[in-house]
């Protein structure tokens, strides 16, 4: 009996790593990343109405540069939503791995391309450090435990710098927040190269397709011999290297960071996550469709701040898109999405 069982698991698994839907044009075009689309266009006419220094290459090409830092932790954070599991640490993530960095440059002499590797190994850490947390109390849900991640990792941070601030990088530093290449934003480019790997790797891999297995039916997935803790760890440790990117790039563009930095980062990727159509309960979602939610959150908090909307409403904004992607995907799509 336990072997017919282990069978049928290993059989769930193969079916829902091959499974694909024949090509149909107008399941195409009801993809809820086609919405995104048009949710984009409309922030961008919105904006444009509002300000008249919006809608400009200049204006859209610099703008960039402002909200892109933390949509590196995106990728990392929809391969966790798609394990049904959530990281709220990366905020904290971020301020420990970029107070940790000045304070080797600063005060330790350690050289500054050194201190950029030690960013992003405590980054890496840290995410690690949730990973093993995870899988070794499975009693307890990746929010308590990044809960309280999240509360340690930025009390470390204001126990190393205490409320001061740290800075005086050297010149060349600033290339990461501020430099261009070709014309382009370098966190431009580097954030599309991010984009078709961790597209690849979702997508196209024997690792992705674990992941969506194990977002589906986690049991099966552990019993048909996939390693479901090994996978975890490798996505949280993910999430963790990203953050460690983001303070890198985030400390470049301020020139500066404190104990408090990255504030409230978390709802920002979480929110642009589940509007680029990761799912809640895990099992679905694509990279390209955070990748337009990235646009349409980021393209919307700078419009608005161009028209010195407070911070607050701006967070309003956030909530009500972060409702929006979670209720909008549950309502009853046309019977054309319904058939195989």
């Amino acid at each position: 009996m336990e072997q017919r069982t282990s069978l049928d698991n290993q059989g769930y698994i193969q079916r829902n790593l091959l499974d694909k839907k024949d090509f149909s044009i107008k399941r195409f075009f009801l993809q809820w990343e086609w919405m995104l689309v048009i949710i984009l266009v409309a922030v961008m006419i919105i904006n444009s109405n509002l300000s008249p220094y919006f809608l400009n290459y200049a204006s859209l090409r610099d703008g960039t540069m402002i909200f892109l830092d933390k949509a590196y932790i995106v990728f990392p954070m929809a391969m966790i939503m798609i394990l049904r599991d959530i990281d709220i640490s990366v905020g904290s993530t971020v301020a420990l791995s970029s107070v940790v960095m000045a304070t080797m440059y600063n005060n330790l002499s350690v050289p500054m391309e050194l201190a950029i590797v030690i960013c992003l190994a405590v980054g890496a850490l840290c995410g690690l450090i949730n990973g093993i947390l995870i899988v070794k109390f499975k009693e307890l849900s990746a929010v308590i435990v990044t809960l309280g991640t999240m509360i340690l990792y930025r009390g470390i941070a204001y126990i190393i710098l205490e409320d001061q601030s740290a800075g005086n990088f050297p010149e060349w530093f600033g290339f990461f927040g501020w430099g261009y290449v070709f014309g382009i934003p370098f966190i431009l480019i580097l954030f599309l190269v991010m984009a078709v790997l961790f597209g690849l790797l979702l997508h196209k891999t024997t690792f992705g397709r674990q992941i969506f297995a194990m977002g589906k039916n986690p049991t099966a997935s552990r019993f048909s011999g996939v390693k479901v803790d090994r996978i975890k760890i490798i996505v949280f440790t993910l999430a963790g290297l990203m953050a460690g990117l983001t303070a890198l790039f985030l400390s470049s563009r301020m020139g500066s960071t404190r104990p408090n930095v990255a504030t409230m980062y978390e709802l920002d990727v979480i929110a642009m996550a589940a509007l680029g159509g990761i799912s809640t309960a895990g099992g679905k979602g694509k990279i390209i469709g955070t990748v337009i939610a990235v646009f349409i959150i980021g393209y919307l908090q700078y419009g608005l701040g161009l028209i010195n909307i407070p911070a607050q409403t701006l967070l309003i904004v956030v909530g009500a898109l972060l409702i929006l992607s979670v209720a909008v995907p549950k309502i009853k799509m046309p019977s054309i999405l319904k058939k195989k």
